[in-house]
């Protein structure tokens, strides 16, 4: 399996992922809506708002995939985390550090991901992400301006909780 790196700032992104205190709780209608707006918008299959913890990628909304959590190690949001841009796998089995996976090699049989960064803080804590059984051929500026603006509204919602404390994720 491919061994990719930690983020530049990686504890000061788990300081400000574990302070927002929204790892393990229960679902919320707002991340399920942006799931399930996502996977429509952009045809996808899945669609996860995926938080990138210290060992595992916690599933905060899913859609499509019954999955809760993850191995951090080998995780495609896991890679996204540490790019700037949208992190964008058109066929994950055309790729080293992926073709190896449990979920590429295994059922669901992933081979398309596009991820989005969800930044609070400055810290990327985790992704919007859109995931398919089928690889892609195109994937473009446009849509990638899109899957960001749906990963800003998604920490957007992380921030409100902060703000409103009783507001419910």
């Amino acid at each position: 399996m491919h061994v990719m790196s930690s983020p530049v700032g990686e504890d000061h992104r788990i300081q400000v992922l574990h302070g927002l205190n929204i790892l393990d709780t229960q679902a919320s209608p707002d991340f399920d809506d942006i799931t399930a707006l996502a996977a429509h918008f952009f045809a996808a299959k899945f669609a996860l708002v995926s938080l990138v913890d210290t060992d595992r990628t916690w599933y905060k909304a899913k859609h499509g995939l019954d999955a809760c959590e993850g191995p951090r190690t080998g995780a495609f949001c896991a890679q996204a985390i540490l790019e700037d841009a949208v992190f964008v796998v058109m066929d994950a089995r055309k790729d080293v550090r992926f073709a190896d996976n449990a979920y590429v090699a295994g059922p669901p049989h992933l081979r398309f991901y596009a991820g989005a960064p969800i930044t609070v803080d400055g810290a990327a804590i985790g992704t919007l992400c859109l995931l398919d059984d089928e690889p892609r051929q195109l994937f473009d500026e446009g849509d990638c301006e899109h899957l960001q603006q749906f990963a800003r509204i998604a920490a957007s919602c992380v921030i409100k909780r902060r703000v409103a404390p009783d507001w419910p994720i």
